[in-house]
């Protein structure tokens, strides 16, 4: 038998496979568990910060933040940097302008993390 291995990506597979009623089960045992405490509190790093090269593209600067805020996870930032990267390739926005903007989603969403792990 292949046992798998425990992770939360795991748990996101099993998830996926039930249906409604089960996947609310699971919610509430979850919810059940977390309500007794004992919880475990992530260290979040400090952000790798790395100075901005010159002339850097728009998608080295995605890929030098996703580096810098590794702990960010990309999905909190996904739809506003797309959405930036659209405005710099199809608008003809600046692109000095778009990496500014796009550093300040990184940090929002740093913070964000800090926050939420008091």
């Amino acid at each position: 038998m292949n046992k798998k291995i425990k992770t939360a990506k795991y748990l996101i597979e099993l998830f996926e496979v039930l249906d409604e009623e089960r996947q609310n089960s699971l919610f509430d045992f979850a919810e059940y568990l977390h309500s007794r405490g004992d919880l475990i509190s992530k260290e979040i790093g400090e952000p790798a910060h790395a100075p901005r090269p010159e002339n850097e593209t728009v998608v080295g600067a995605i890929k030098r933040l996703k580096s810098t805020y590794y702990m960010v996870g990309s999905m909190e930032v996904f739809s506003d940097a797309s959405s930036l990267m659209t405005e710099h390739m199809v608008k003809g926005r600046d692109s000095t302008e778009v990496i500014n903007e796009m550093e300040g989603l990184f940090e929002t969403a740093y913070q964000i993390l800090l926050k939420d792990n008091l």
